[in-house]
């Protein structure tokens, strides 16, 4: 589906039947165990963690959750989190690295909410740390870009050991509507900005932000759950296999290289 546009991608992201997390979770994992709070202010339904089994192998799962339907999208917050889901996420991460399991953060979101009482909770902070502190965590991560990657909201848990998209999967600094909100004051040009801001898989892989495109069931995800949980699963075994052979001071240096040379060029 190389043929397709940003814009196009978009809106096939978007499709209220493409598969979620909640659809993903019991495909490719077994005995999946939710667990709730940040132990600071509460629990937050846009972002959900447990401990389950992989292929035999004990992991820890972060995922956005967007919802199919206006009720599970209330749930959810419309997939923003706040930033309880982000310091949840994170507290399950530092579980993760003292009992030695990998994490894996399934990424779905237009980015972070950014309402009055998010800012008051401490939005900036609560990404800032995660940033932070997936940099020096002493476990394997894997992040997958599943349909949205939106702003910092997305990049709270894409700092990790190799980070993978979905063949129709958008990744930006920015929402095309807040790019076209501030360059241009106009909001009804996210078409344009889409198509400008290099967002898919092809253009992050040519970047070097995105380490991998996963494919999808023919025509998108929605044709199938089923054959694009396969294809996920497979690249999650390879990925995880290739990170478990490396020490764990290999893979924060190779961690830390991998984010200094993302937006560095040299000018002829």
């Amino acid at each position: 589906m190389a043929e397709m546009t940003a814009y196009e991608r978009l809106l096939l992201v978007r499709n209220k039947n493409r598969p979620t997390v909640r659809d993903y979770i019991p495909l490719i994992f077994d005995d999946f165990f939710e667990l709730h709070g940040d132990r600071l202010f509460g629990d937050d339904g846009a972002i959900i963690g447990g401990v389950c089994s992989f292929r035999g192998k004990p992991v820890t799962v972060l995922a956005q959750v967007k919802g199919r339907n206006l009720d599970e999208n209330k749930a959810s917050n419309f997939s923003m989190p706040h930033p309880e889901g982000y310091r949840k996420a994170l507290r399950l991460a530092k579980q993760a690295e003292k009992f030695h399991r990998p994490v894996i953060c399934l990424i779905d979101t237009p980015g972070a909410f950014c309402g009055v009482e998010a800012e008051k909770r401490g939005q900036g902070e609560a990404i800032a740390r995660n940033l932070m502190e997936f940099m020096t965590l002493r476990t394997q991560v894997i992040s997958v870009v599943l349909g949205e990657g939106g702003s910092g909201g997305a990049l709270a848990l894409g700092v990790c050991d190799e980070l993978a998209m979905l063949e129709n999967a958008l990744y930006s600094v920015i929402s095309p509507r807040g790019f076209a909100s501030i360059l241009w004051k106009d909001a009804a040009r996210e078409q344009e900005a889409c198509n400008l801001l290099k967002i898919t898989a092809e253009d992050l892989q040519a970047l070097g932000v995105c380490d991998a495109i996963i494919p999808e069931a023919l025509g998108g995800a929605h044709n199938s759950a089923e054959q694009t949980a396969e294809f996920l699963s497979d690249y999650l075994s390879a990925a995880l296999k290739r990170k478990l052979r490396k020490g764990i001071d290999e893979l924060l240096a190779e961690r830390y290289t991998k984010f200094r040379k993302i937006g560095a060029f040299a000018e002829e």
